[in-house]
């Protein structure tokens, strides 16, 4: 029984022990990742800017602090985890039947054009000029 126990105790801990190790290396590569991209920024920002807009030169820490800044601006910090195309809702943005997930259904503008001809110029005409007409005043 004893060994059953440290068995379960050994497994535990080599899981836990694993698991820690991951955690760690994911936010090492994770700081290493923004390190790059803040020096990566900096050194397109003093390429390009000076030259373009005749803008100044930034340090790595200016550079990193313009990259939150417009994550915070434009960005946002929400979810950004969309499931299979479907909003938060669960429901996709189309009608059923519409296969290409577009809100209206565009098969039935096939006959527009020979509407617009038949009746619709016609009508729009007297539009006008029920528009245009002064008021009667009785």
């Amino acid at each position: 029984m004893n060994d059953y126990v440290e068995q379960k105790v050994k497994s535990k801990v080599e899981k836990f022990v694993k698991s820690a190790v991951k955690v760690i290396f994911m936010i090492l590569l994770f700081a290493l990742f923004i390190l790059a991209f803040g020096y990566v920024f900096m050194l397109l920002w003093n390429w390009l800017m000076p030259t373009i807009f005749d803008l100044t030169t930034i340090t790595y820490w200016q550079a990193v602090g313009i990259l939150v800044l417009a994550k915070m601006l434009f960005g946002g910090f929400g979810n950004h985890n969309p499931k299979n195309g479907k909003h938060k809702n669960g429901k996709r943005n189309c009608r059923p039947g519409n296969k290409l997930g577009l809100k209206t259904d565009f098969s039935r503008w096939k006959h527009y054009e020979a509407f617009w001809k038949e009746e619709g110029e016609l009508a729009y005409k007297e539009y006008i000029a029920r528009k245009t007409e002064t008021p009667r005043t009785e």
